[in-house]
């Protein structure tokens, strides 16, 4: 054989080797991509989707943190939140809306829909306290204070979760305060306080700790307040089971609980 031919044959194979590098390449990513050409599986092997979560009010920031932080360590996942009164919540799922996962602000919420979850998990737990605008104007001091008929007190709704706790620990004290609005979450009860249209509401410590700007908040002894309890469940609708799933175990995770726990959450 001439060394001519010799040199030809050893370019050529040179030159199909490294055609074949990129297909081989491009076959490991197909492996990855359903019959449409869609990624199904995040690099951390976790399946990727597009995810709605229903979320009680008072998970609103917390939420946004960890959702980003979830989203970073599952790249192609993108989780979508809406966030309402539990009681609200609920509705929405008897209702048929689409979404993947469920996080409440109660047990008794996430129990009356066990025909619509997977099985919940507690996720967080969280305590009341006194919100007054800030600095105080009124010296609020304590519970019994909110009896003040000349105090302008806001509650969330009885069929609210903290419109529930807040009457439990009002009632336990035998202390009567006549509301001057009942709102349909923690949130709309801390804005009427930030928004001075009320002297003192009741709502979670974590929701006064996002406007310490706007409003100073009062400590409740334990002895005197109710326990939070957030259960999280994946709705049994979802079109993303195995994505929804991880989300929800993720919650439980080290990383998820420091978010929660930064925010000013309990551990379950």
């Amino acid at each position: 054989m001439s060394l001519a031919l010799t040199r030809r044959r050893t370019a050529a194979a040179i030159v199909t080797a490294a055609l074949l590098v990129p297909l081989a390449a491009c076959g490991s990513d197909n492996d990855k991509k359903d019959s449409g050409g869609k990624a199904t599986e995040s690099s951390t092997g976790a399946p990727k989707a597009d995810l709605t979560v229903l979320a009680a009010s008072s998970l609103t920031d917390v939420f946004k943190t960890a959702g980003a932080a979830y989203e970073k360590e599952h790249p192609g996942t993108k989780v979508t939140f809406s966030f309402a009164g539990s009681q609200e919540l609920a509705a929405q799922v008897k209702q048929g809306a689409p979404a993947d996962a469920l996080v409440t602000a109660d047990t008794k919420t996430m129990d009356g829909l066990k025909s619509d979850t997977g099985s919940p998990a507690v996720i967080a737990k969280n305590r009341l306290v006194i919100a007054t605008g800030k600095g105080n104007p009124e010296k609020v001091e304590n519970l019994k204070d909110l009896a003040d008929p000349k105090l302008k007190v806001v509650l969330a709704a009885p069929e609210v979760p903290v419109g529930r706790y807040s009457q439990q620990i009002l009632d336990a004290q035998k202390i009567d305060v006549k509301p001057v609005s009942q709102e349909p979450n923690v949130r709309a009860v801390l804005s009427k306080v930030e928004l001075g249209e009320a002297d003192a509401g009741l709502v979670y410590k974590t929701d006064a700790a996002t406007a310490t700007d706007k409003v100073d908040s009062i400590d409740i002894p334990d002895a005197q307040n109710a326990v939070a309890s957030y259960p999280a469940a994946t709705l049994k609708t979802s079109k993303n089971t195995e994505a929804a799933t991880a989300f929800v175990k993720w919650l439980s995770t080290p990383e998820a609980q420091k978010i929660l726990q930064d925010a000013g959450f309990q551990q379950p």
